[in-house]
């Protein structure tokens, strides 16, 4: 039995789409198939022309420009939802980053630039996020970010970020805490390796994906579109009762032994 959502009545922000294979867009895809309004937040002018094309095909939806780093522009950017949606029901934080230069040594080796950087664009910029939508989220709404299973386990070269992520999954659950009161949901998807932008900055990445699909329950790799729609039920009311938590989607990886 299918079972249909209907967020025709929900609105949604998805900060950080690059292309059409951001896991971003695979859940933005989901929620504008079921019906919401949504705006996009993407970084820097170079992804203005992608995100243009991607949501074309959609009514209902504007883009906008903003930095997640950068106060000034988030408030804009906020500023914008309030303009064009009055108030918010979903917000899908999509954002990561880390200098190569810090994926391709030593973890022993990181600067604290390096530091810095991964930690406040990979974690910190969902609880600036979540400030800044606190005033517009209606109670019962629901925020989801993305992370992945080097919180938990070192992967090879992937360092720093390792720690951003599990900065990332911490975050989640303290603003669980914080959004408790009004049942706002806080929840992060761990999704296995995927083809994205971000996965194409960890060296030797094409390996990792191969040997995920080798040692995953189900001998393949999780897709784009299971995780938008593993999202799509934590960000609807098929989700309510669920906060503060990590959400796999791997295809069965992170309970494997690893074989090879």
């Amino acid at each position: 039995m299918s079972v249909s959502v209907d967020l025709s009545s929900k609105t949604a922000l998805v900060m950080g789409v690059a292309n059409s294979r951001s896991l971003g867009w695979a859940i933005a895809e989901q929620l504008l198939k079921a019906g919401a309004r949504v705006g996009f937040s993407y970084q820097g002018e170079r992804l203005q022309g992608e995100l243009q094309k991607l949501t074309a095909g959609y009514e209902n939806t504007w883009i906008q420009q903003a930095d997640a780093t950068n106060e000034d522009e988030m408030t804009a950017l906020f500023a914008r939802v309030k303009e064009e949606f009055g108030q918010l029901d979903i917000l899908v934080h999509s954002i990561a980053f880390a200098p190569r230069s810090a994926m391709e040594g030593r973890f022993l080796d990181t600067t604290p630039e390096d530091w810095n950087t991964a930690l406040t664009v990979s974690a910190y910029t969902l609880v600036s996020a979540a400030r800044h939508a606190e005033p517009l989220l209606r109670d019962g709404s629901s925020i989801v970010s993305l992370t992945y299973h080097a919180s938990q386990q070192v992967v090879p070269k992937y360092n720093v970020m390792g720690v951003a992520k599990a900065a990332l999954e911490a975050a989640t659950r303290y603003l669980a805490a914080d959004f408790g009161e009004r049942e706002i949901r806080v929840n992060t998807i761990s999704a296995g390796p995927m083809r994205t932008i971000a996965a194409r900055s960890i060296p030797g990445f094409g390996g990792l994906y191969d040997k995920g699909a080798r040692n995953a329950a189900f001998g393949r790799n999780a897709t784009p579109e299971e995780v938008g729609k593993l999202a799509l039920f934590l960000l609807s009311d098929l989700g309510t009762g669920v906060t503060g938590q990590t959400v796999y989607v791997d295809a069965g990886l992170s309970i494997m032994t690893v074989k090879e």
